[in-house]
């Protein structure tokens, strides 16, 4: 006990937004069983990515995709051997708990009556790079794409249907899982949908690389798996 004590630090986490309540529910097991403190910095994939090339104090990434990290190791930033891809997700529509509008297919949302659709901003943020590449697949992005209401990351689109300021919205399954004011009017399958991996992996500068990996594989623990699935996560 005295030794952990000698050896608990604190481990500085970057991930992606929709790992928001997952992440907190699996801190406090692991801060009490390690003897470790997390700081968690939440938010966009693309704007904590660029926060570690900015040289930004950070011990551990976790990416809502895979393009970021491959940017982050092509430039030496991360600790390649550490990489690992500990989850997966899908996407949905997601209407107001108390909207009675129908969504069958994405073609739905070209519906006059929908005017707004919030996404995570389609152009850097992964969600709403997920998005978009879905929208065109399907064949509706140029007839929508004067409705997107773009967002800083995929809670705040989230947000945007909860608060009525979007019509309907498109994000992960497991954020709509999270909300009470929201429910899903269509889930993508998953063969039309995109890829979604969420690798994570060391930071280079990190100044606790041992803990930092300790954490990183506690989150391919059974105990952190079980409450990533029940979050409604893709286990690999």
């Amino acid at each position: 006990m005295f030794l952990s004590i000698l050896l608990a630090t604190t481990i500085r986490v970057s991930a992606a937004a929709s790992l928001t309540d997952a992440l907190r529910e699996i801190a406090g097991p692991y801060q009490k069983q390690s003897g470790h403190s997390l700081l968690f910095n939440l938010g966009a994939s693309s704007m904590l990515a660029r926060q570690i090339e900015q040289g930004a104090p950070m011990d551990l990434f976790i990416s809502a995709d895979e393009v970021r990290m491959d940017e982050l190791q092509r430039r030496g930033l991360i600790v390649p051997r550490s990489r690992r891809s500990i989850l997966s997700n899908t996407l949905v529509i997601i209407i107001p708990s108390d909207s009675a509008r129908k969504i069958s297919t994405p073609q739905d949302l070209i519906h006059r009556g929908i005017r707004h659709i919030a996404l995570a901003e389609p152009q850097t943020v992964p969600a709403g790079i997920y998005a978009m590449e879905y929208l065109r697949k399907a064949g509706v992005w140029d007839r929508v794409a004067d409705k997107i209401v773009p967002t800083d990351n995929v809670r705040s689109a989230l947000a945007a249907v909860e608060s009525g300021n979007a019509d309907v919205g498109i994000v992960y399954k497991t954020d709509a899982l999270s909300s009470r004011l929201v429910k899903i009017a269509y889930a993508v399958p998953a063969g039309e949908g995109p890829k979604i991996s969420y690798p994570a992996a060391v930071v280079t500068e990190s100044r606790q690389k041992v803990a930092a990996q300790h954490f990183l594989d506690y989150l391919r623990s059974d105990a952190a798996r079980a409450v990533f699935r029940r979050y409604g996560f893709i286990l690999p």
